[in-house]
């Protein structure tokens, strides 16, 4: 199975990033959402296809020494707590 992400639009307000630092969450994003996808697969709900208006994900935990690689896979844990199999 091939899982390809990408993400066109990632807003990220009031987090501890430079400008710079923005492509490699997001990048980090991609590839942590992707891994989790490919191991564990989507909700059975979001297996049938059709369009979700809302979906909850969980909650991240920032730390001071927080690198966008690391912030990234806590955002795509989070995203994935919601649309998880």
């Amino acid at each position: 199975m091939n899982i390809n992400i990408h993400i066109e639009r990632l807003i990220l307000d009031g987090l501890p990033i430079t400008h710079s630092q923005r492509p490699l969450v997001q990048a980090s994003v991609e590839a942590e959402l992707a891994r989790l996808l490919a191991s564990d697969g989507l909700t059975s709900a979001l297996q049938i296809g059709g369009a979700v208006p809302y979906m909850p994900g969980g909650s991240i935990q920032l730390a001071r020494d927080s690198n966008p690689h690391k912030l990234g896979q806590q955002i795509a844990q989070a995203v994935y707590g919601g649309i998880g199999g």
